[in-house]
């Protein structure tokens, strides 16, 4: 039989998704699973969009253009100016969602053999996006302990390289929740600009940070603007996950003619994705103040009651909807798939996200776990409840 590619080999399973099949087995012993374990809003799709969709009138579903519809772009531009990213219609490429737009960055800007440097834990389909595109992550540490701000600039220094071509950053960040500072960003920024690399900015989760400090763009940096390729999606600002649409952003001309021939080569973006999303930019202030107080009461209620629960530490997330927490467990891969396949109480469980699968560091978040907090606040109390129930009777509990 022949073999599978390397780059199949590597390719790394989701440690978001790979535990689904247990869960569907536990749903199929009656068990109530609760799903901390992926970024999947269930607050309403705005409901501009959702009308958008019902009150398609068309023909022919066609190709979109490559690029993506004109008049989405249009409206885009004022979008981001409301965060003082100043862009053009033409500077924006629509994407098959985020994800597409992290592969086309790599693709476009990034020899095989290239290297990457991203803060760890990071998102892991960055590893297979690298992979795909025949580039190399190097990780550089954050630690819970001091709740995953960036290591001092030595650090990044001693891992650059002549093959370095770039430094990957998410922020707010997804696994941890943790917000770049100015000076974080200014460190970052310095680094580009010295040793002439591009900064990929993923910054799906502007709209939620939980502090008085400021969202800095990676396109409000000075000094490096041909360097930055900022990364976006509709998936968590509309609670729009299936409909797939993103955008790649960048003023470096170059880049972007490059990664037009990848847009072209694979069509067209999602037509019916983007209609919603462009009625979606018309949802009303009410929308997103609704969707933002819905996020802070949710982030109190779980970090404050995995910090209740003995053992367990959660620093608190500045942004997104995501935090990394520590738990009294010997592995905590192991923990989750033992609470899907052996463990209930009163007939329910939980599914979490095993945080060594952020990793790439051999061993590093082996006792954490990611979770999501994308339920309602009394599904949330009732997960922390099984939770804690879980790691009372678990046997590689470490207290």
């Amino acid at each position: 039989m022949p073999e599978i590619s390397v780059r199949g080999l590597e390719m790394p399973q989701s440690p978001i998704r790979k535990l689904a099949p247990l869960a569907a087995q536990a749903k199929q012993r009656g068990i109530k699973v609760y799903h901390l374990n992926i970024g999947q809003p269930d607050l309403p799709t705005p409901q501009c969009g959702l009308d958008a969709l019902k009150h398609i009138d068309r023909k022919v579903l066609e190709y979109s253009p490559s690029q993506g519809y004109l008049s989405y772009r249009k409206k885009l531009v004022n979008y981001y100016a409301k965060f003082n990213i100043n862009v053009s219609p033409d500077e924006i490429i629509i994407t098959s969602g985020g994800s597409e737009a992290v592969l086309f960055a790599f693709m476009s800007c990034l020899n095989p053999g290239d290297e990457i440097i991203v803060p760890e834990p990071a998102y892991a389909n960055y590893m297979a996006f690298a992979i795909s595109a025949g580039a190399k992550i190097r990780t550089i540490a954050t630690t819970i302990d001091e709740g995953f701000s960036l290591p001092k600039v030595e650090k990044f220094e001693e891992l650059i390289n002549d093959k370095t071509r770039a430094i990957m950053i998410c922020n707010p960040n997804n696994p941890t929740g943790y917000l770049y500072t100015r000076r974080e960003m200014n460190q970052i920024r310095d680094l580009v600009k010295k040793y002439d690399l591009y900064l990929f900015s993923d910054e799906v989760y502007r709209e939620y940070i939980y502090t008085g400090s400021p969202y800095i763009s990676a396109m409000h940096l000075t000094g490096i603007e041909d360097n930055v390729i900022l990364i976006d999606s509709v998936s968590k600002r509309y609670s729009e996950c299936g409909i797939r649409v993103g955008a790649l952003i960048t003023h470096n001309s170059e880049v972007r003619k490059a990664v037009m021939k990848f847009c072209q080569a694979r069509l067209s973006p999602p037509l019916i994705g983007q209609i919603i999303a462009e009625a979606s930019l018309d949802a009303p202030e009410e929308y997103y103040r609704n969707v933002y107080d819905e996020y802070v009461e949710r982030r109190k209620c779980l970090i404050d009651g995995l910090n209740r629960i003995p053992g367990v530490y959660s620093p608190i997330p500045m942004g997104a909807f995501y935090t990394v927490a520590q738990l009294p467990v010997d592995d905590s891969e192991k923990f989750c798939r033992w609470c899907l396949e052996e463990f209930n109480y009163e007939g329910e469980t939980v599914m979490m996200a095993p945080a060594s699968g952020f990793y790439t560091t051999p061993g590093a978040g082996c006792n954490q776990v990611r979770l999501a907090y994308v339920l309602k606040k009394e599904d949330l109390r009732r997960a922390l409840v099984v939770l804690a129930k879980a790691l009372e009777a678990y046997p590689g509990k470490t207290m």
